[in-house]
């Protein structure tokens, strides 16, 4: 047994055993940003054997404050989150297979990440994704723990097929909603502390312990001093479209994903093609220079200025479109650049 886990396998919890089973599992974790990277960190370094992470955004200097991965040189080169983490998860452990991918976890990417994955982490920012990763994770029988955070309150529950409630059915009983923006700020803290609740579960899972996995909803708020902790087993609905009698996966509908959408918390319009495609980077920033547009980037996006906004395009065609929440105003924006 490798040296460097000598520690966790003094933990009776694990043991040889749970560490050689963890060394052989494969986990995804949709998203990159304060969760993500923390609980990528965490399984990097207890020696998962194959890491996959998702994420269709890059680093910002707002991000620094709790997104323990990533570095001001990160920021300066504009990395997107997979790539920076995947750099510097392969510096933290050799040992492990990292993946990185830049880009929307849409149910078709999903569908075809999900093979041979034994546990999925919820690290996203919207409920759209949450919803297709569910809807995965009852239709091939993968567990999912589901986490978010916003000022010092966040919340985590686990959700294994065929023995707990699954989203869909929570939806029914507790307002979750409310958590998919970050209006309200954030400390580091509260992140903390859902990447405490959702790796330790992971662990658990990837050891086989199911008796010790938690099956009640965790909730807390560290300013207010307050911890919560709820037995959902009633919570599970006969009728539920994604887990129960006649279900039907509504969420892995491709249509369902919408195209365009205002980021969480932010001035940014997503703008993601109908059309799957790679471009050309180098070429379409030589047009644009040609055109009077002061253009930056890196292997992975262009950065293109125009005056209060600015677009940043990546190597699948999908855009952000920086300083404006109007919809109509930045697909007209997109058209121009991107035709």
């Amino acid at each position: 047994m490798n040296e460097r886990y000598s520690r966790q396998v003094l933990f009776p919890g694990i043991g040889k055993e749970g560490q050689a089973k963890i060394s052989r599992k494969h986990v995804l974790i949709i998203g990159a940003g304060a969760l993500g990277s923390g609980s990528a960190e965490v399984l990097t370094r207890a020696g998962v054997g194959k890491l996959t992470i998702v994420d269709r955004d890059y680093v910002e200097a707002s991000n620094l404050q709790r997104q323990q991965l990533y570095t001001e040189e990160d920021v300066a080169e504009k990395l997107p989150k997979a790539a920076a983490a995947e750099k510097r998860l392969k510096a933290i452990n050799s040992d492990v297979k990292i993946i990185s991918i830049i880009g929307d976890a849409t149910p078709e990417l999903l569908e075809d990440l999900v093979v041979g994955v034994d546990v999925m982490l919820d690290a996203t920012d919207n409920f759209e994704t949450r919803m297709a990763m569910n809807d995965v994770s009852q239709k091939y029988k993968i567990p999912w723990i589901y986490g978010a955070c916003v000022g010092s309150y966040g919340m985590s529950f686990s959700m294994i097929p065929g023995k707990t409630p699954c989203l869909n059915c929570l939806l029914r009983t507790i307002p979750l909603q409310g958590m998919t923006c970050d209006t309200g700020g954030i400390i580091s803290p509260a992140v903390q502390m859902v990447i405490a609740h959702q790796t330790a579960e992971a662990l658990k899972m990837l050891v086989e312990d199911w008796e010790s996995v938690r099956t009640s909803f965790v909730s807390f708020d560290l300013w207010r001093n307050q911890y919560t902790s709820m037995k959902m087993s009633k919570a599970k609905f006969p009728g539920c479209l994604s887990c129960g009698e006649e279900r039907n996966y509504p969420f892995l509908d491709h249509e369902n994903m919408t195209k365009t959408t205002v980021l969480c918390g932010r001035d940014t319009v997503q703008i993601r093609p109908s059309i799957k495609g790679e471009l050309s980077l180098d070429r379409l920033a030589g047009q644009l220079n040609s055109l009077g547009y002061t253009v930056n980037g890196n292997p992975y996006l262009l950065s293109v200025e125009m005056g209060e906004e600015r677009m940043v395009i990546f190597q699948d065609g999908r855009a952000l479109i920086h300083g404006t929440k109007d919809l109509t105003h930045a697909k007209s924006i997109y058209q121009r650049i991107l035709g």
